[in-house]
């Protein structure tokens, strides 16, 4: 959904679904989530920039449900309005639903689903990364992409750690055919990243 130059993850089980980073417009996402006949039961973020969460308030209020972003990066939710004002999205005010402090470790999404919140500091001071073990599935945020990684020249930005990121990631070890959903272009593999990416080394 426009504008495009975001990943969003809509992930769903029967008829549940969380969204990770909701990007666009929240009447967009309404009128998705309608034709699908599912029903939102969180947001989830990777990072405080608004184009990773921009529906995210508005999604929280309509359907009485939490959005989540690490507490590091909800003091940069206010720098993000002139870039909304650019797409021509609404601003995030004081009367907005506020974000819930996400934290690390394992949490369960959706019944049955299990995902891992791994902290990526560097592009933004509260990154982190969604690993599906059971699936297979890394969502990486702005950390790094397929054939490069995230910008550190932002508020929060710290080159250091954002190669402290990606090398934590890669001594995970995880399988080569884990299929990684990147904030912006195409999808990869850990396979792709090891072989392709001169940054994913531990």
């Amino acid at each position: 959904m426009p504008p495009e130059n975001t990943n969003s993850v809509l992930v769903s089980m029967g008829g549940d679904c969380v969204i990770i980073d909701a990007w666009g417009r929240g009447d967009d996402w309404v009128r998705l989530l309608n034709n699908r006949k599912l029903r939102l039961r969180a947001v989830y973020t990777t990072h405080g920039h608004p184009d990773h969460f921009s529906a995210a308030p508005f999604l929280a209020a309509h359907y009485n449900v939490p959005w989540f972003l690490n507490e590091r990066d909800h003091e940069i939710i206010p720098w993000g309005n002139s870039l909304l004002d650019y797409f021509g999205l609404p601003r995030v005010t004081d009367s907005d639903t506020p974000p819930m402090v996400l934290g690390a470790g394992n949490i369960t999404v959706l019944p049955g689903l299990v995902a891992a919140i791994i902290p990526a500091p560097g592009h933004s001071r509260g990154g982190v990364m969604y690993h599906f073990a059971g699936e297979k599935i890394l969502v990486s945020g702005d950390t790094i992409f397929a054939d490069g990684i995230g910008r550190w020249d932002l508020p929060g930005g710290d080159l250091d750690a954002l190669r402290g990121s990606i090398s934590n990631v890669a001594k995970m070890n995880l399988p080569d055919d884990t299929r990684v959903i990147h904030g912006h272009g195409p999808d990869s593999t850990i396979g792709h990243l090891r072989t392709c990416n001169p940054y994913f080394k531990s």
